[in-house]
């Protein structure tokens, strides 16, 4: 046991927060319409693995999180295409900000979903995950990326053939 966890659950929650933490780093170059190339590279590995490696925890059935993981690799899916296969031509650098930034927001969801299970404090005010405070920071949560999201579709206009790993901070 690590920290209470499983190797397997320790492994899987620190690829999330890798992913958490990188693909902040790569909304922030997406504000500043920077590609960040190696960044996204690691926020879209680890946010892959995160999804893909939901699928090996211990569950005795279908669970709302491997909805999430299903949905969140189609999304990745999206996200990868239009970043390499597309270079983010024409309306693929709508679709590659707007995957991304919904893959982003789909890992911030559990984390949410994760620190109200296992945080005591946050457990008690609810449950069962339908009380109001839990409702109110999935609310908050969802409005944040939304606006995220919009400033990012409106800032990210990178050159053609640019090399971000300038990148500025």
């Amino acid at each position: 046991m690590i920290f209470g966890m499983t190797p397997l659950v320790f492994i899987h929650t620190l690829i999330s927060l890798v992913g958490i933490v990188t693909g902040f780093v790569v909304l922030r170059a997406l504000w500043a319409s920077r590609r960040a190339d190696r960044w996204t590279a690691w926020f879209l590995a680890t946010t892959i693995l995160t999804s893909a490696s939901g699928f090996v925890l211990p569950a005795d059935k279908f669970l709302p999180s491997h909805a999430v993981g299903v949905l969140s690799l189609v999304i990745l899916a999206v996200a990868c295409y239009a970043r390499y296969g597309k270079r983010m031509s024409g309306a693929w650098r709508l679709g590659y900000v707007l995957t991304a930034v919904a893959a982003l927001y789909f890992n911030v969801f559990v984390l949410v979903v994760q620190l109200f299970l296992k945080v005591p404090a946050l457990h008690a005010l609810a449950p069962k995950q339908n009380e109001p405070p839990f409702a109110i920071a999935q609310a908050v949560v969802l409005v944040a990326f939304v606006v995220a999201g919009v400033f990012a579709v409106r800032r990210f206009h990178p050159a053609q053939g640019e090399d971000s790993e300038a990148v500025r901070a």
